[in-house]
């Protein structure tokens, strides 16, 4: 299947490990350019080479950091001087930390809300002009499926990711017209460095080994293992595509069964 992205421009933000690389990764292998995000900008340059090297894609590393609004515009500004234009944006910035409501202080409310709001709405700021006059675009958010089925111990994930979907869902509406259409993508339990990192925190916690852990996420999940990068990479690629250009405002879990929900 062509999916129509070779002329394509596409931002991936925290674009140099996980979820981001593999979309990155998948992204360009149809063909699309990229403008990749990271914080750490010696693993993003690596990351840069890599892809560029393995798909022939043209790929400009731009090191920044998403919860900072000035740093959001110097890498749409250098994306637009490098290639003119940006066709799709896929947003994505890891996860807050995890706790209860008592064990969370004002300070970490504050930072979540910039990392997972608000970089994905000045994300968006930043590139609807351009893509409004064009008459086409893709906006892609990364989530969780904690926005349809709220995971324990996880609520400033469970309470800022669903303020997202509220906001990708309206703004779908707003710019529908133009050509633009605007989805979330919710992976499920995925083998990436940050699941490792909670697997860890949480099997702590609870006095057991991280391979205990794993299998109680398992046991959960009706396919019976972890959900792999390219797989959540494929659908992604899909919703940016030209075939998806009549699919705007939803949420597609991409989580082996884990949701329970009939929506």
């Amino acid at each position: 299947m062509d999916l129509g992205l070779k002329n394509k421009v596409a931002l991936v933000a925290a674009g140099s490990r996980g979820l981001g690389r593999a979309v990155a990764e998948e992204l360009a292998a149809e063909g699309a350019s990229l403008l990749l995000c990271a914080r750490d900008a010696q693993v993003l340059a690596e990351t840069a080479v890599a892809i560029a090297e393995s798909t022939n894609a043209h790929v400009l590393a731009v090191p920044a950091d998403v919860t900072v609004m000035g740093d959001i515009k110097r890498v749409v500004d250098a994306g637009i001087e490098r290639f003119g234009q940006i066709d799709i944006l896929v947003t994505n910035a890891g996860g807050p930390p995890a706790g209860r409501f008592d064990q969370l202080t004002r300070e970490q409310w504050d930072d979540a809300i910039k990392l997972t709001l608000l970089s994905a709405v000045e994300l968006a700021r930043q590139v609807l002009p351009g893509m409004r006059e064009r008459r086409w675009g893709r906006i892609i958010n990364i989530t969780s499926i904690a926005v349809k089925q709220p995971v324990d111990g996880l609520l400033l994930s469970n309470s800022l990711r669903a303020g997202l979907t509220g906001f990708a869902r309206t703004l779908a509406n707003e710019v529908a017209a133009e050509g633009i259409t605007v989805n979330n993508v919710l992976p499920g339990y995925t083998r990436t460095e940050r699941l490792d990192e909670l697997a860890e925190m949480l099997a702590d916690k609870q006095g057991i080994s991280v391979g205990e852990f794993r299998g109680v996420w398992e046991k959960e999940i009706p396919m019976g293992r972890l959900g792999e990068p390219r797989e959540l990479a494929a659908a992604v690629a899909f919703l940016a595509s030209e075939r998806a250009a009549y699919i705007t405002g939803t949420s597609i879990q991409v989580d082996g069964g884990w949701i329970r929900s009939l929506l």
